[in-house]
């Protein structure tokens, strides 16, 4: 006869390995999801092009932010995090990011949006290389399962210019 501690033992260690299982199963079953997101962002205004005190371009512009991610979320996706980066290139740096704007979005219900925003976080650059740079808008997200493990992609929107002078 087993005594009362054994018997709790094997029925713990029974619970715990069917609950590990099922969070396998529920975290794989997301890669059975061919999300299909998409984004836009229209550059309506570059409301100041200036060069700091300091030597360094900064840049404000007010964006149009529309997308729709919601094929992205599924029953075991607790939230997504989503931001809009600008990036470059310099002669110093062969890939620069700077990030515009960031939101969180806590369901399916919030992931089709239309943001009209200025830059939340300012675009800013070490010296003088903005002037007639071409830039590309990338959408990027990073998903949060319930379980499981956190994957990332964005979409890299292109064809943005800045003015040859400052204003």
């Amino acid at each position: 006869m087993h005594s009362l501690g054994y018997r709790a033992n094997a029925l713990l260690t029974l619970g715990v390995t069917v609950l590990a299982l099922m969070c396998a199963m529920a975290s794989l079953s997301d890669n059975l999801n061919a999300p299909s997101p998409s984004a836009d962002v229209q550059v309506l205004n570059i409301n100041w092009f200036r060069k700091q005190r300091d030597g360094n371009d900064e840049v404000s512009l007010t964006l149009n932010i529309s997308a729709d991610l919601q094929s992205m979320f599924t029953w075991n996706t607790k939230q997504a995090f989503v931001f809009l980066s600008a990036e470059y290139e310099t002669p110093k740096n062969s890939l620069n990011q700077v990030s515009l704007w960031d939101g969180i979005i806590p369901s399916k219900e919030h992931a089709k949006f239309l943001v009209h925003t200025t830059n939340k976080y300012r675009f800013a650059d070490q010296g003088s290389s903005l002037r007639g740079k071409e830039f590309n808008l990338t959408l990027h997200w990073h998903v949060m399962p319930k379980t499981g493990k956190m994957f990332a992609d964005k979409i890299v929107m292109t064809g943005y210019r800045l003015p040859e002078e400052y204003r």
